[in-house]
């Protein structure tokens, strides 16, 4: 959690102000490989015996950073004598634009005093790129996702960052190769919906076969695999898309019944279950073509890779057996017999170990992948459905029962007795929540120590850190029915010793302040870097943009307040006017229902509404008009409502 990651802010501030300190461009050469090219934007920063050195490259190549554009953000620290990276650490970083903004008091904040404002999670003081930051976004039963910033909440009661309007309910989803992208299969409208997960907005609704079920990427990312559960035999199968130009490739008829998916570890071979065919389908993904159907049993409910033992898995739930494919030439290895009921079977992540559910006998086997042998069968929450991995435990999840069964890897062996522990995430066993999709409820984070659990019953994501008891934190998903859930990390990764990069889009143009922050040494720095102005359309820029005037944060209620906002459109910011279907909608946090506010125009593109607050808590605000309709961005307001004053 940031707020935890960085408990030193206080301290960081007042020693950021002093101190002796060295700022100068890096060289080009200062970073692990730096192209030959100067970066965009450079600097240097020595301090206490520790050089940091920051670099700012655009991804596409040239020499400007531009407006709208990807770039490369790099810094390494090291000794600032012999030049070693420094490891251990745990640095962060934000983006915003160089000038000072209010606090809530009033006070004029420099580049140093916001950091102290975006770690508190401070209502309208966010900066417009966070490099530390990651986002829940949770599945709902509507047709919706919701995006939750957990790090930040408005009154202590709500926090959704935005929504995502998908065309039709989900039911699985699966994350691009390299992270930017989210395919969500929606089963009724046929497609499946490709979301941006940088502005978190829908850029396409591809047609991916009847019935679009099970989604998955293969490993070197080229292709989007979805599984087609059509009652139609002709059409039961598999349609493949191409996962960078989101338009479909072909489509493969193989047999009737659900299909699961997997890959060899080098993405050349494709294996798709048939369930009701008793089959599994095994594709040449770079001819694109099936090669063969293999019989695994009557009923191949799940499949799994091993790129340990570069293998394929294929579960059958009604043999009770788990047979075991070369994943390169295509030959059985081996047929483990384990107990008829057998489900999910998943590895963990260095691929040693299989687990295999089995809901009838509310257990999971576990296969050794070194030897194919089931070395346990451990008994887990009652009827297991979904299991998730860190480094350190297995995560299984029982549809009758509320808690979460976390199984020891390091205990796990032939001849060993596995190390259980469990926590309740909610009140009450998922399946009271009737139908639930096939995305799973349980997410690890990236820091691999730590997991998000939904319950769809109290309609709930709780976050679990691994050390802990219960849960530290839940999320209430507000007016929305929550289903599962998965994880969009922007923070930086630490590419070598020493070395934190990540790549983002540049969000406007001008200069920015670079924020820094470390605590051994305690280090508060801003370097800087310019944007030039992108290549925007007349097109574009002739769509009206909103913008939401100062107002206070918090008002008192009962009471109404006025909402204005100005809309504007060109290059230079001509006001619109005369837009006459403009609705200001709004509502509670607590509750959900949503109300509408009559608009009139007060002039120089400039409009007003009166909202009644009619009671306490956090009020979202959202302006709707045809003529906003391709703004993707668009803003929305905050409300904090707290109790009248009583009147002496």
């Amino acid at each position: 959690m940031r707020k935890l990651r960085f408990a030193t802010i206080s301290v960081l501030l007042s020693c950021a102000l002093s101190g002796s300190l060295a700022a100068a461009p890096a060289p080009a050469s200062a970073l692990p490989g730096a192209k030959d090219a100067a970066p965009a934007a450079s600097g240097r920063l020595v301090r206490d015996g520790v050089a940091i050195d920051f670099e700012a490259r655009p991804t596409a190549g040239g020499s400007e950073l531009v407006e709208g554009g990807l770039a490369d953000i790099r810094f390494r620290i090291s000794d600032a004598k012999s030049g070693k990276a420094l490891s251990g650490l745990a640095p962060g970083a934000w983006l915003d634009l160089a000038q000072v903004i209010s606090s809530p008091k009033g006070e004029q904040k420099e580049c140093k005093d916001k950091i102290a404002l975006y770690l508190k999670g401070v209502v309208g003081v966010r900066p417009m790129v966070d490099l530390n930051s990651y986002y829940l976004l949770v599945l709902n039963k509507d047709a919706s996702i919701t995006v939750v910033d957990p790090l930040m909440s408005v009154a202590g009661t709500t926090s959704t960052l935005t929504r995502i309007m998908l065309k039709r309910p989900p039911v699985d989803w699966v994350k691009s190769a390299d992270g930017k992208h989210i395919f969500v299969s929606m089963p009724i409208a046929d497609q499946v919906a490709v979301v941006d997960a940088a502005n978190f907005k829908v850029v396409r609704d591809v047609d991916a076969g009847d019935e679009p079920v099970r989604v998955t990427v293969q490993p070197d990312g080229r292709y989007l695999w979805v599984g087609n559960n059509s009652r139609d035999p002709n059409k039961s199968g598999v349609t493949v898309i191409d996962a960078k130009t989101f338009k479909p490739v072909k489509s493969f008829a193989t047999g009737k019944g659900h299909h699961e998916i997997a890959f060899s570890e080098d993405s050349r071979h494709a294996f798709v279950t048939n369930r009701d065919a008793g089959t599994v389908s095994v594709f040449d993904v770079a001819k694109m073509q099936k090669l063969q159907d293999v019989a695994t049993g009557p009923r191949p409910i799940s499949v799994a890779l091993s790129a340990l033992s570069k293998a394929i898995y294929v579960a059958d739930g009604e043999a009770g057996t788990i047979s075991v494919i070369d994943a390169h030439s295509l030959k059985p290895r081996k047929l483990i017999q384990a107990k008829r009921g057998l489900g999910p079977v998943r590895f963990t992540l260095d691929g040693r170990y299989a687990f295999a559910l089995n809901t009838l006998e509310n257990t999971a086997t576990v296969v050794d992948a070194g030897s194919d042998e089931v070395v346990h069968d451990i008994k887990v929450a009652a009827e297991p459905y979904q299991v998730t991995f860190t480094k350190t435990f297995a995560y299984v999840r029982g549809l009758a029962t509320e808690h979460v069964t976390m199984v020891n890897l390091g205990s796990l062996g032939k001849g060993r007795e596995p190390t259980l522990q469990s926590f309740a995430a909610g009140p009450e066993a998922p399946k009271l929540a009737g139908d639930l999709p096939l995305a799973t409820s349980l997410a690890a984070r990236n820091d691999e120590s730590s997991v998000f659990v939904v319950n769809p019953v109290n309609n709930t994501t709780y976050f679990y850190m691994e050390g802990m008891n219960a849960p530290m934190a839940g999320y209430l998903n507000r007016g929305h029915t929550a289903r599962a859930v998965t994880v969009v990390d922007r923070a930086m990764r630490q590419a070598e010793p020493g070395v934190f990069t990540t790549q983002v889009m540049l969000p406007a143009a001008g200069r920015f302040d670079v924020a820094f922050m470390l605590d051994r040494p305690q280090v508060l720095h801003c370097f800087s870097a310019e944007v030039k102005p992108g290549q925007a359309t007349d097109a574009k820029l002739a769509i009206p943009r909103l913008e939401f005037l100062p107002a206070p944060v918090t008002v008192q209620a009962p009471s109404k307040a006025a909402v204005r906002f100005r809309l504007v459109q060109g290059r230079k910011d001509e006001p619109r006017t005369g837009v006459t279907d403009l609705r200001v909608r709004y509502f509670l946090a607590q509750g959900g229902r949503r109300l509408d506010a009559p608009v009139r125009e007060v002039g120089d593109g400039v409009y007003e509404a009166q909202i009644d607050v009619t009671d306490t808590g956090a009020y979202y605000v959202h302006v709707d008009s045809a003529a906003l309709k391709e703004d993707r961005d668009r803003p929305y307001l905050t409300l904090r409502a707290v109790p009248a004053v009583a009147q002496k």
